[in-house]
């Protein structure tokens, strides 16, 4: 069993399986052993854009948060890794990774709009990752999870 001080590498939170997304209880059994006071930093954005490894660098590792070699989204629903806070030794950092919007692949945006959702609910620091400026369309994917749906939808 991992405690959220020895954790060598990512666990999932969420996962993704066939649409529906489903809280790994091994994760959570981690989170509520946590005793100290928890920062934690979520990041979303476009698929292979870079977040894994943004995520990585954050903990000061090479590996860690799985890294894709193809144009295919890599990482599927949240995964998280609690390390020590590199500034306050009274803090654990708990660093969420999650799966990228916008996969082609996918067909369904509904399942990226729930994560995104989650991760800004669970996040104390949230990170949209961008390639680019964040332009008027960005801004829009950004609202979407939180509009309200139309009757008939």
């Amino acid at each position: 069993m991992t405690s959220a001080e020895s954790m060598q590498a990512p666990v999932c939170l969420v996962e993704n399986s066939n649409g529906e997304l489903i809280v790994n209880q091994e994760a959570l059994r981690i989170l509520t052993s946590i005793t100290k006071p928890v920062v934690v930093v979520a990041i979303v954005g476009l698929y292979r854009t870079g977040k894994s490894y943004l995520m990585n660098r954050l903990v000061g590792k090479n590996k860690g948060f799985s890294l894709g070699s193809t144009v295919q989204s890599h990482t599927k629903g949240i995964w998280m890794w609690c390390v020590p806070h590199p500034r306050r030794s009274d803090h654990t950092l708990v660093l969420l990774d999650t799966e990228g919007l916008g996969d082609v692949e996918k067909g369904d945006s509904k399942n990226g709009s729930w994560i995104f959702a989650l991760a800004i609910l669970l996040s104390s620091t949230f990170v949209y990752n961008s390639m680019n400026t964040i332009n008027h369309q960005a801004l829009e994917q950004m609202q979407y999870p939180f509009r309200t749906p139309s009757p008939g939808r």
